[in-house]
């Protein structure tokens, strides 16, 4: 269990109040955008190296996108707070996020195997992650804010529309799953 990409999950998950520490202090802006890199970067390497040293674990498979979801939300909470995004953000994302744990739920009472992460769930949520440093920095009235607001924007268009587009794919693949009973031997 004790794991190169397990402890890398870990590390992410001790970011999340971190990250919620400094970024409700404007002072430290700064530092929080450090920790929000360096949870998007250790959302890439554990998954990478999980592959790549056969360490998959299913602490990995279940804490990893917990993780992403517990990040996801404490960020758009504080930048919420601090006004860099409006509330129809936070209702997708969160819309998205409770019909996929109802999906979820419903497919582990079938006792059915849960639905593989796709290239563009990952996608859609390296989009935000990479979106949300960019809204923090985009608070800066000066012009490197002004270009972090272009760039958060963008990354975050691509990250809600991909969210969205990839909740569809997943909700088709578990009915399918549900729909489809495995034959009794």
């Amino acid at each position: 269990m004790l794991t190169i990409p397990n402890a890398l999950t870990f590390l992410r998950f001790l970011g999340i109040p971190l990250f919620i520490w400094l970024a409700l202090d404007q002072r430290a802006d700064g530092w929080a955008i450090l920790v929000l890199m360096i949870g998007g970067a250790t959302d890439y390497f554990d998954g990478k190296l999980a592959r790549a040293l056969h360490q998959e674990s299913r602490f990995g498979e279940i804490a990893d996108p917990t993780i992403d979801r517990l990040y996801i939300a404490a960020t758009i909470i504080v930048l919420y707070i601090r006004d860099a995004i409006p509330l129809w953000v936070i209702l997708v994302l969160v819309a998205r996020d409770v019909a996929m744990a109802i999906l979820a739920l419903v497919i582990q009472m079938r006792g059915l195997p849960t639905l593989q992460v796709t290239y563009l769930g990952k996608a859609a949520t390296f989009n935000l992650l990479y979106a949300f440093p960019f809204l923090l920095l985009a608070l800066n009235p000066n012009w490197y804010g002004t270009i972090a607001f272009i760039f958060g924007w963008a990354f975050t268009g691509w990250g809600v529309a991909l969210y969205v587009a990839t909740a569809i794919g997943y909700f088709r693949t578990g009915i399918n799953s549900i729909r489809v009973r495995p034959e009794v031997i």
